[in-house]
């Protein structure tokens, strides 16, 4: 009986191998595992934070998502909603692409949603905007665009999105960990940026985090399997203690040393039935008629939208196919098409779904670095989100001081292909600094993308090399002309 089980999960084994190409990428079953376990702790911050991004804002009707008139009545169903959708994307991704990335609602583009769209509309206009933007995205890719402007781009360009993305990625974690902070207006100077909360490091859950980080580093160079996983989880245990003994609760202007975003301990049970009201809540063609300007302004946040959406998925799967070693000698990842097909749907289903235009995240890289290789870890960071429906008070319960430590290392890694750059050709070397420093600067991919590509543009034409400034770069040139002038075109068309 031994002989026979063991004879048959051998076979199924090597049907799982055979499918995901796990040992032809150099992984495990394991690694996968790991690597769609980490991607999800890393990521499930979304299922806090996008319900507070969207449930609390009221639409040109007095209106809140999922909620009627009441503020913040509808966040469950939108945690809900966040949850399943990144599930069923993310699943998607790993099983048509076999690439290790996953999908959740787009930050940035939920919060332009909420402040400018949702403001002007209904909340149902809004989510109709991001359905037609989706769609628009999906025939983009089926017509051949979206991927001809991808093999446009010059390959160092497309390692300076990688390098960019690396640093994004380390500051989003220091931010978020409040190691890094903002100073506030109220000491008018120039500065935007200081240490901890006041200057210095100060509160147990930034301990938390730099033990977390320091934890993550000692594994990491010492070649432990599972460095980061371990880190994360480590963290998260050292967090739940802190907050049973100091109580701190969450974080706020009379709360400095509290939590940034989830108070690590459970109020009641570790699950609930899942609410969601949201899906279907859209009106395709409703804001062309409701907000201000008509469908000239519709159409200019719809490109708002398809703008940032389609060069931030564009860095984020050159940035994740570099460090995973899968892309090829031009930095294409493997099943571009198919990525871009099902990122695209991904918009799609998140305004259908009534949370916001979903995107891939770049977060992904967390589990890339714990050894993902396949599309076997989307389906395991899918699986974790869908369960995360259910168990939404316990995901809530993982601070971001405990995973936001992976993004800091896994920037590192990024950072590495800095060298892969020509530093000395300023044909190639300022357009891929601009690259580089505007996507941290920015807090924004598309911002450093799009400064990229205008500066390697305009150096080509002024050194008279115009030959070799692909077609495409000039169309792309100008729609990011026309992204970054949105404020002022805007105002004409009101």
């Amino acid at each position: 009986m031994r002989s026979v089980n063991n004879q048959s999960s051998t076979v199924r084994s090597s049907g799982l191998d055979s499918f995901f190409k796990i040992s032809e990428r150099g992984s495990t079953v394991g690694r996968e595992i790991r690597g769609g376990l980490v991607t999800f702790l890393t990521m499930a911050y979304i299922i806090v934070l996008n319900p507070l991004i969207l449930g609390y804002v009221p639409d040109s009707e007095g209106q809140f998502l999922g909620g009627g008139t009441v503020q913040g009545a509808g966040v469950p169903a939108i945690a809900a909603a966040t949850a399943l959708i990144a599930g069923l994307l993310t699943i998607t991704m790993g099983a048509a692409a076999n690439f290790p990335l996953a999908l959740a609602t787009g930050l940035g583009l939920n919060v332009f949603v909420a402040q400018t769209i949702a403001r002007q509309s209904t909340w149902a206009d809004a989510m109709g905007l991001v359905v037609l933007e989706g769609i628009v995205i999906l025939l983009l890719v089926l017509t051949g665009f979206r991927k001809a402007v991808f093999h446009a781009v010059p390959q160092q360009l497309k390692v300076a999105i990688s390098v960019g993305i690396g640093l994004f990625i380390a500051l989003v974690g220091l931010v978020d960990a409040r190691f890094v902070t903002r100073i506030p207006d109220a000491f008018d100077t120039s500065v935007p940026v200081q240490l901890g909360a006041d200057g210095h490091l100060s509160g147990w859950p930034v301990l938390v985090f730099v033990l977390g980080l320091v934890l993550m580093v000692a594994l990491w160079v010492r070649k432990v399997r599972g460095a980061i996983l371990i880190g994360i989880i480590a963290a998260s245990v050292l967090a739940v203690v802190v907050e049973a003994v100091g109580n701190l609760g969450k974080a706020g202007a009379t709360n400095p040393g509290g939590w940034a975003l989830s108070v690590p301990k459970l109020d009641g049970g570790i699950f609930e039935a899942p609410d969601f009201s949201t899906l279907g809540e859209f009106n395709l063609f409703g804001a062309f008629s409701s907000i201000e300007g008509g469908v000239l302004a519709a159409l200019l946040l719809i490109f708002t939208l398809l703008l940032a959406d389609f060069f931030d998925t564009m860095g984020t799967m050159t940035a994740i196919g570099a460090e995973a070693g899968l892309n090829d000698e031009e930095g294409i990842p493997p099943n571009t098409q198919r990525i871009l097909i099902v990122d695209s749907v991904a918009a799609i289903a998140g305004g259908a779904g009534g949370v916001s235009s979903n995107t891939s995240y770049i977060e992904s890289a967390s589990g890339v670095g714990e050894g993902a290789r396949t599309g076997l870890a989307s389906i395991v960071t899918g699986l974790l989100f869908l369960v995360a429906t259910v168990f939404t008070p316990l995901v809530a319960a993982i601070p971001s001081e405990a995973a936001v430590p992976a993004l800091v290392l896994v920037g590192f890694l990024m950072m590495q292909q800095v060298a892969d750059i020509d530093w000395r050709d300023p044909e190639i070397a300022l357009p891929a600094f601009l690259t580089i420093v505007l996507m941290p600067f920015a807090y924004s991919i598309s911002v450093g993308i799009g400064a990229g590509f205008l500066a390697f543009v305009l150096i080509k034409l002024v050194v008279g090399k115009v030959r070799e400034i692909h077609p495409l770069m000039w169309v792309v040139a100008i729609l990011f002309v026309v992204y970054f002038a949105y404020s002022p075109i805007s105002s004409w068309v009101n």
